[in-house]
């Protein structure tokens, strides 16, 4: 497990549009179908990583809460399946299953969309204007690799939220950590 950082890209930045197979009916969706009415939430994830799940449920409440205020959430999972079979669809299925995602959870097999966006640790959060630019880029909370609790400030949702109503995130954007994406062996990363 390497701790990594995200990268702070430019906010305003268009977020790379995709298209990509959803677990939970093995349809392609794409970000323009995927939108929200007031942003979107595109959140890159895996099934074995300890900061992943230290925040599972905090990551469902979070998405429920946000789907509320008209932000629709997406979760994309861009790991190596051979190398980490923990990752493989089928594991995502059942983990998007027993977490009852309420959000999509899609594969990035060639891990073009990882690359397009900058992400470099699971998880990586972007939180994207009704627009599809990218306004917030950070974590979840503080948890990090602890597990995420009630108590902990709700850095993702306040952000959003500030998004919603004033168009605007004036919050301190905290990066992500996590594990690092796992590339696999014939690209260069």
């Amino acid at each position: 497990m390497a701790r990594t950082e995200s990268n702070m890209l430019p906010l305003g930045t268009k977020a790379p549009d995709f298209s990509l197979v959803d677990t939970k009916d093995d349809q392609v969706k794409s970000l323009d179908k995927l939108k929200g009415t007031t942003g979107t939430l595109v959140m890159f994830i895996c099934n074995h990583c300890p900061y992943v799940k230290s925040i599972q449920q905090a990551m469902v409440n979070d998405a429920h809460t946000l789907i509320k205020m008209g932000v629709n959430v997406v979760a994309i999972m861009s790991n190596d399946p051979q190398e980490y079979p923990e990752d493989s669809f089928e594991n995502m299925q059942k983990v998007a299953k027993k977490w009852a995602y309420p959000f999509p959870y899609l594969i990035d097999q060639d891990q073009q969309v990882a690359r397009a966006y900058g992400a470099v640790c699971t998880p990586d959060i972007f939180g994207l204007n009704a627009q599809g630019e990218i306004k917030y880029r950070g974590r979840l909370d503080a948890a990090g690799i602890n597990e995420s609790h009630d108590g902990l400030r709700r850095d993702l949702v306040v952000a959003m939220e500030e998004l919603v109503q004033t168009g605007e995130i004036n919050s301190v954007q905290h990066p992500s950590m996590g594990c690092s994406i796992k590339w696999t062996q014939n690209t260069n990363n």
